[in-house]
Parts: structure tokens; sequence; C-alpha cells
């Protein structure tokens, strides 16, 4: 094979790879949609827009290249991610019991 031959076959596995890996993350993105309703305004905005990027064909980088979609839904899943874990912790906290923060006094140092 030639040079040639092996940079269009390294070009279009790379390609392959990053439209794979956006496609699991929009697959992943899509299952959190059942935890709108609880995750509040920025839940929302954060699915739909990520949603809305990757599926729109204006892009920062052309739409070859799926890097810049795969940064939209993972950081919009990090974003989700963490709205669910703060929305878990606030319902096992039991009613009238100090936060992790209330209740604890602080004492001067030195």
């Amino acid at each position: 094979m030639t040079e040639r031959t092996w940079l269009l076959v390294v070009v279009g596995l790379f390609a392959a790879a990053t439209l794979v890996g956006a496609v699991v993350l929009a697959v992943r993105v899509v299952r959190t949609r059942k935890l709108l309703g609880t995750l509040g305004v920025g839940g929302k905005v954060a699915f739909w827009g990520a949603l809305a990027y990757t599926i729109f064909p204006i892009d920062v980088l052309p739409d070859p290249i799926y890097l810049d979609d795969i940064g939209v839904l993972a950081a919009a899943l990090l974003y989700l991610g963490r709205l669910v874990r703060q929305r878990r912790a606030a319902q096992r906290q039991l009613p009238g019991q100090p936060g992790p923060q209330e209740g604890r006094t602080r004492r001067p140092v030195g």
C-alpha cells in the first residue's frame, strides 16, 4: 500500500471513531431525558442545547470532524450528572436535619 492509501485509511478510521463516540454520547444524553423534570431549567437548557448543537449542521468545526460535537455532549453529560448527584443528595437528606454545612460552628484559628 502506498503512503497516501495509509493516510486515507487512518483518516477514515479516525472519522469513524469520532462519529461512533458522538453517537454514543448523544444516546447517553437522550437517556437522561427522563430526569429533566427534576433538574430544573439549567438541566433542560444543557440537554436541548447539546442535542441542538449536535444535530444542526452549523458547527465550530465542519461536520466530518465531530470533536466539537463530542465536547459539547460530554460537557452536557458532566453537567447533567452533577445536577443528578446534587438532586439525589438533597433527597437523601431527611427534613429537619442540618445539611453538611449547617449546624457546624467554626472555631477561630490562632
